[in-house]
């Protein structure tokens, strides 16, 4: 299967339903009870808290999303961002496709004076993109090896990190 001709361009209203696919999809496999990641994807917009939401295409079909949203640091460090959720159609991960879209989100960031980005991920994914364990610098009730953070300035903060109450939203089991 070719991704050599996918596109990555900003969302619009005529995705939101297969992102909300797309992102199912993609977690399905995870095995996990309820799927909470496309009613963060929708808290996070209806709040107006998607900084920055990208998707990717091969042939104008949607196969991938990035979202990243404001974060607020406990020391009051400025213009950090959470990135997440991050999904890719099965069929198509393991083909470069979602480190493009962390790529290109992260480089858009750059470009709006952001400072860095953080998330909570899997140890053996994230470090492979840029990202690292910092010390100093958490999200509450999360292992430390779980919790990434890439910074622009070579600057991280010290203190927690809260993510926006959008990624409180929930799915009702088994949907």
């Amino acid at each position: 299967m070719s991704t050599s001709t996918f596109l990555i361009r900003n969302e619009t209203p005529e995705d939101y339903s297969v992102i909300s696919e797309v992102t199912i999809e993609a977690f399905r496999p995870l095995g996990f009870d309820t799927l909470n990641e496309p009613c963060v994807i929708e808290a996070l917009r209806a709040a107006g808290a998607l900084t920055i939401s990208l998707t990717a295409e091969i042939d104008r079909r949607v196969i991938g999303h990035i979202a990243f949203s404001p974060a607020t640091i406990s020391d009051g460090t400025p213009d950090w961002y959470a990135l997440g959720p991050v999904s890719v159609l099965p069929e198509y991960q393991r083909t470069g496709i979602g480190r493009a879209l962390i790529w290109t989100g992260l480089e858009r960031l750059k470009t709006m004076g952001a400072r860095g980005c953080c998330l909570v991920g899997h140890p053996r994914y994230y470090g492979k993109v840029g990202f690292i364990n910092p010390t100093g610098f958490s999200y509450e009730g999360v292992p430390p090896e779980f919790f990434f953070a890439i910074s622009f300035d070579g600057q991280y903060p010290q203190g927690a990190v809260t993510f926006h109450e959008g990624f409180k939203a929930e799915a009702s089991p088994n949907s």
